[in-house]
C-alpha cells in the first residue's frame, strides 16, 4: 500500500478558501493512487483564543481540563476538510484520537505518542477513504484526552508516517520550506533545500518555528525523511533526512534567534557540591526548562555567581519558587527580560576551525556585547541585548556567505 501522510498547519487551513486549496492538494495525491492519510492543526488563531479564555476563567486552569478545550480546534478543522472533500465527489471523515486510538504517555500539555492502533485507518484505507486526523492530541491509559505540545500536530504526522511506514511524510505550511534564518526578520534569508536532523532539531529548537522539535526528534530516531513544503504556490520545499544523504560544502547551515529569553542571575551562591541541583531541581519540577547556565569562577572558594535562561512566561514563576526555596542561600537576585539568544547551525563547523573566532569577532566589530555563551558540536549560541537581534542576525549571516 503506498501511503503518504499530509500534515496541514493552522495557516495553511485558516480560513474556508485555505481549507478548498487543502482539499485540492489532498485531492491529486489520491488521484496519483497514493493512499492518503491526512493530520490537522486548528485552523491559524484558535488554539490561543482557547487559551486566552481558560486563563479568564482561572489563573491555574486545570491541565486535563486544558487538555480537552484545546484539541477542539483539530476537531473543528478536520471536519470541515473531510466535508469539502466529501463535496469534491471523494470519501473521507474526520477521525478523533481516541477513535482510533492514538495512545500516549507522560503529563498533561506534554504528552509522547507510543502507540497507534492502525486497525481501523488500514480498513478505512482499503475502502478508499481519506482518514482526516486530528493532530497535537492523544489518550491517555485513563483514557482521558491529552496533547503533545504547542505544533504537536508535526509529531502527530511523524508519528501516524512511522505506524503505517508511509512512502512519504509532508509538512504543509505558510512558507516555501526551511530558510538559513527567519524570513520575517532577513530579508535575504534563503530557502535551505536540504538539511540534516540534528540541524533542523537545533534550529528548532533554538527559536525557527518551521518544525516542532519533538517531532524532528522522532524523525530523526526512526529515520523518518520529512518535506517541508508551502500549501499556497507550487515550488520544492526543504527535505530534512540524515547527515549521510547531504552534499554541503556550507559551514553553517542556518541563523536562529529567540525574542522571548529571560536571564536569572542569582548573586553570592555558596560554592560548594549540590547547589546548582538543589536551584534546577524545583523548576524542573515545575516544567521550567532551563537553558544556558554559566557558573562563574570563585575567587575565594566560598561564593560564586550563578546565571542561567528561561522563557520570558516563566520568569515570574521562577522567580517565587527561587525565594521560596529554603535550601539556597544567594545575596542578590537579578532578573533581566530585554535578551535574546543568536544561534549558528551547521554540521560543517565540526571540522571547520575558527568558526567561534569569527563569529564572536563580527559581532564584536558591531560593538554587540555577549553575556553568555552556549555551545554544543553543531551550534554556538550567544545572549545579547534584545535590541540588537537584527543587527547580529544581518552581519552573522553574511559573514558566513548565507546571503548566496
Amino acid at each position: 500500500m503506498k501511503i503518504v501522510v499530509l500534515k496541514f498547519g493552522g495557516t495553511s487551513v485558516g480560513t474556508v478558501e485555505k481549507i478548498k486549496k487543502a482539499a485540492e492538494i489532498i485531492g491529486n495525491f489520491r488521484k496519483k493512487n497514493y493512499k492518503v492519510i491526512v493530520v490537522s492543526s486548528a485552523m491559524s488563531g484558535v488554539t490561543n483564543e482557547l487559551i486566552r479564555k481558560s486563563k479568564e476563567i482561572c489563573e491555574n486552569f486545570s491541565d486535563q481540563e486544558y487538555d480537552v478545550l484545546v484539541s477542539s480546534g483539530e476537531q473543528v478543522a478536520c471536519s470541515l476538510i473531510a466535508g469539502r472533500l466529501m463535496h469534491n465527489g471523494f470519501k473521507s471523515r474526520s477521525w478523533l484520537s481516541w477513535q482510533i486510538p492514538i495512545i500516549t504517555k507522560g503529563n498533561h500539555k506534554d504528552s509522547r505518542i507510543s502507540y497507534i492502533n492502525k486497525k481501523k485507518i488500514i480498513k478505512y484505507l482499503e475502502m478508499g477513504g481519506i482518514p482526516i486526523i486530528t493532530g497535537f492530541q492523544g489518550m491517555n491509559k485513563e483514557q482521558m484526552i491529552t496533547t503533545i505540545g504547542r505544533g504537536g500536530s508535526d509529531a502527530s504526522a511523524i508519528m501516524l508516517a512511522k505506524f503505517f511506514k508511509a512512502e512519504r511524510c509532508i509538512i504543509y505550511t505558510d512558507v516555501e520550506g526551511v530558510y538559513t534564518t527567519d524570513p520575517n526578520k532577513l530579508n535575504k534569508a534563503k530557502k535551505i533545500k536540504v538539511i540534516s536532523y540534528e540541524e533542523m532539531l537545533e534550529m528548532a529548537s533554538l527559536g525557527a518555528k518551521v518544525m516542532q522539535p519533538v517531532s524532528i526528534q522522532d524523525a530523526r530516531l526512526n529515520r523518518i525523511d520529512i518535506e517541508v513544503k508551502s500549501s499556497f504556490v507550487k515550488r520544492p520545499g526543504t527535505l530534512i533526512t540524515k547527515r549521510s544523504n547531504i552534499k554541503n560544502n556550507k559551514i553553517i547551515t542556518g541563523i536562529s534567534s529567540t525574542n522571548n529569553d529571560s536571564k536569572v542571575t542569582l548573586v553570592g551562591v555558596k560554592d560548594k557540591p549540590g547547589v546548582a541541583a538543589s536551584i534546577f531541581k524545583p523548576l524542573s519540577k515545575n516544567s521550567i526548562n532551563v537553558d544556558m547556565v554559566v557558573q562563574n569562577i570563585s575567587p575565594n572558594g566560598k561564593e560564586t555567581d550563578l546565571t542561567f535562561t528561561i522563557k520570558a512566561e516563566d520568569l515570574n514563576k521562577t522567580k517565587k519558587i527561587i525565594k521560596e526555596n529554603k535550601d539556597i542561600k544567594f545575596r542578590k537576585l537579578l532578573l533581566e527580560k530585554g535578551v535574546s539568544k543568536i544561534s549558528i547551525i551547521g554540521v560543517g563547523m565540526i571540522t571547520t576551525p575558527g568558526v567561534t573566532f569569527r563569529m564572536f569577532q563580527t559581532l564584536a566589530k558591531k560593538k554587540i556585547n555577549i553575556q553568555v555563551i552556549s555551545t554544543s558540536e553543531i551550534k554556538i549560541s550567544v545572549l545579547i541585548d534584545k535590541k540588537n537581534t537584527k543587527k547580529a542576525l544581518k552581519a552573522l549571516h553574511k559573514e558566513f556567505k548565507l546571503d548566496n
